[in-house]
């Protein structure tokens, strides 16, 4: 983790994670903050929306005319069969599915007999999954993804002369956050740059001050050093895997525990 600013270093006393809420009580967010008595608050800064049959058809993708679904999120195969099923499609016995984890291909249950379906399942990662696509270079693949995506896997597909068809299903926009323009927190933590866009989308004219930022992953971290803030707390790092855990050792560090 780098290292404090000691000239931005205050007591913390409230947190804002730009996350929904967790439904489990026992979750590492309330365990912090009963350990450190710190008020912690949730309000998602982004929401997904389905993109609407008119608009999927502008796309021009005809799905029964794949061989192949590649799917990185339970969020892509909830829409991907809502889609389907307001466009009356039902999906062929033969239809391949190519999954980023077990649980995403667990989740097909909600729509298919998975059983009697091909399904093809990476690790975690969407590295995991390149190694299977190699494997199978022959289907024809449909990619129903979100308006802002990770490049890995369109970009392997279409470097090595995949036959493919990216089809944006849903996408992912700023919530209103209105409700917290009188609201002051001493540390507000993202997930995504998304998070960072929806923060200037709501407030342009947001000025920092004390306010500490805290950002998960690289692309999190860069679109907050890209948007003029200042990021006082990075995860996941080695002495602190997690958002929560380095939430933990910044607030034994400022609050002198």
């Amino acid at each position: 983790m780098a290292l404090i600013d000691m000239s931005r270093q205050e007591k913390v006393k409230s947190i804002l994670v730009s996350q929904p809420k967790p439904s489990a009580e026992n979750s590492p967010y309330h365990k912090l903050s009963e350990k450190y008595n710190v008020k912690v608050d949730f309000h998602p800064f982004i929401k997904i929306e389905p993109v609407n049959v008119k608009d999927f058809r502008k796309q021009k993708v005809d799905v029964l005319s794949h061989t192949a679904v590649i799917f990185t999120s339970r969020n892509a195969v909830d829409h991907f069969f809502n889609l389907c099923k307001a466009m009356k499609i039902e999906m062929p016995s033969d239809m391949k599915y190519f999954c980023i984890s077990d649980q995403t291909a667990n989740y097909l249950q909600k729509y298919i007999v998975i059983r009697k379906r091909k399904i093809f399942t990476g690790s975690k990662t969407a590295q995991d999954l390149i190694e299977i696509l190699k494997k199978h270079k022959n289907e024809k693949y449909v990619f129903p993804c979100s308006n802002i995506r990770k490049n890995d896997i369109p970009n392997f597909l279409q470097e090595n002369g995949y036959d493919f068809s990216e089809a944006i299903i849903y996408e992912t926009v700023a919530s209103d956050l209105s409700e917290l323009a009188e609201v002051n927190y001493d540390i507000i933590a993202f997930f995504s740059p998304s998070g960072i866009n929806s923060l200037l989308v709501n407030f342009p004219d947001f000025k920092q001050n004390k306010t500490r930022i805290a950002a998960f992953g690289p692309t999190t971290a860069k679109a907050v050093k890209d948007a003029g803030l200042v990021l006082d707390i990075q995860a996941p790092m080695p002495n602190a895997p997690s958002m929560t855990g380095a939430l933990e050792v910044y607030i034994k560090e400022t609050n002198g525990l």
